[in-house]
């Protein structure tokens, strides 16, 4: 359930003031889940679920004004887990090379697809019907369909990261080693020119807004790329903050969130067509806040978090500590 926070868990950090008309942002609770690692979220709008996919398992939160809590499923090193039709849900299943496919109100097991190395980020693709599957050490992108068949395998290159789809069907994936973007036509899996990220070291979350057909990436050297895929290239670089890992774009508000999870801060950038966009908010949010799912009907923002012990002697991350993992709820004031 949701709890209040301290008063100077909403504090916003220092930022130009927002626009004219652009909504003020801020913490105004979180939800507690159970123990474990976390990597990417979404939000199936029209079941009015959160998903965030876990070490072990999927957490579900039935949203609304009492959140309930659930773990479904069962994957190893999960990474992303997203809604397809018919009320399942997809998995990615990073140390088993899987996608799994469960009933998402009650967990069963409905399928399993036998993917690449590393299964990563994974979306919807509406006008093909099936689930792509990004595939980061192999290199790969598995078309999969919504009973679980490997319908096509496309080849890129390791380091597959985030993907964003297009209003012409045009996939962009973000390559962390290679600091490009691949664009790729999931439909005859034609590979098409990449965009080199000039500017953009490790790009990791990756957004599209139709209205102003312009992608958004985030990347490791405190920056993001404002691409313009028509001509190519990059036509901007904005400062954020460290350690972001996913672009959520909510194009009916005209806002993109960047989550960055070493500052403890979500940039907000205001979409405008025709003048170059700029982080107008930085809103305090916690260490570890790196990914967050939009909610598109109430604009709500989710971002999976914890409380961190000391880092290990030889190296790496903080270990979560016990019973501190939630869920930042971020809502416009």
């Amino acid at each position: 359930m949701i709890r209040a926070l301290p008063l100077f868990a909403a504090a916003l950090l220092t930022a130009p003031a927002a626009p004219h008309g652009v909504p003020q942002h801020a913490v105004t609770g979180s939800i507690a889940g159970p123990d474990g690692g976390w990597d990417l979220a979404s939000v199936d709008p029209a079941a009015r679920r959160l998903f965030v996919a876990r070490s072990g398992e999927v957490t579900t939160v039935e949203l609304g004004a009492h959140p309930r809590v659930r773990a479904i499923g069962h994957v190893a090193r999960g990474h992303a887990a997203i809604a397809l039709p018919g009320g399942r849900l997809l998995a990615t299943s990073g140390s088993e090379g899987k996608a799994r496919i469960f009933d998402a109100a009650t967990g069963a097991d409905l399928a399993e697809a036998a993917v690449g190395q590393n299964p990563d980020a994974a979306i919807w693709d509406a006008r093909l019907g099936a689930a792509l599957v990004m595939n980061a050490r192999g290199g790969t992108v598995s078309v999969v369909d919504p009973a679980g068949a490997v319908l096509r395998t496309i080849a890129l290159a390791p380091g597959l990261e985030l993907p964003a789809l297009d209003e012409h069907g045009l996939l962009y994936i973000n390559n962390e080693d290679a600091n490009l973007i691949h664009v790729v036509d999931p439909a005859t899996g034609a590979v098409r020119a990449p965009i080199a990220l000039t500017g953009c070291e490790g790009p990791t979350g990756l957004g599209y807004d139709p209205r102003t057909r312009l992608l958004i990436a985030a990347c490791a050297n405190g920056k993001a790329a404002v691409v313009d895929p028509a001509a190519g290239r990059v036509i901007q670089l904005l400062d954020i903050g460290r350690g972001p890992d996913t672009v959520m774009i909510d194009s009916a508000r005209r806002l993109a969130f960047i989550p960055c999870g070493r500052d403890g801060e979500l940039d907000v950038i205001p979409l405008a067509r025709g003048r170059p966009l700029a982080v107008a908010e930085r809103v305090r949010t916690e260490t570890g806040a790196r990914t967050g799912a939009l909610d598109p009907v109430t604009g709500n923002i989710y971002l999976p978090t914890a409380r961190f012990g000391p880092p290990p002697a030889a190296g790496g991350r903080a270990p979560p500590l016990p019973g501190t993992f939630h869920i930042l709820v971020v809502e416009a004031r």
